[in-house]
């Protein structure tokens, strides 16, 4: 007669997701913040083509828009962890600092681009 000693391990099975699709909310905000980030990109670019006319001020409104796609891109993975860690806990938060940045600097660019255009001779 022969005894086995070894213990037959059963994998646990896993928990019961919250809702249907746990990654799709995180998923989704990461795709949003990542069309904000090419968005910001796409207007530093598009600012570029007013340098020969509006001369140095635009400059700042370039640096404005690549400092805040920088900072959308450097913080973008933390954002994604928190936000797929809130939903597998059933609690999520909004990143109220991240959105009230990109707010401010989306206005601060608005005034600059405005004030260049209107007040700001055109040089030839």
């Amino acid at each position: 007669m022969h005894i086995s000693f070894r213990r037959r391990l059963q994998p646990k099975p896993p928990p019961p997701p919250l809702h249907e699709d746990p990654g799709l909310q995180p998923e989704r905000t990461s795709l949003a913040w990542g069309r904000t980030l090419l968005t910001m990109l796409t207007v530093s670019a598009l600012f570029l083509r007013w340098m020969p006319y509006h001369g140095a001020i635009v400059g700042a409104l370039v640096a404005l828009a690549l400092i805040t796609a920088l900072g959308i891109w450097t913080t973008q993975r933390r954002r994604y962890m928190r936000s797929a860690s809130g939903v597998k806990s059933g609690r999520i938060q909004a990143d109220a600092t991240s959105i009230f940045w990109l707010g401010a600097s989306v206005v601060v660019l608005g005034a600059l681009g405005l004030y260049t255009v209107i007040f700001l001779p055109i040089t030839d």
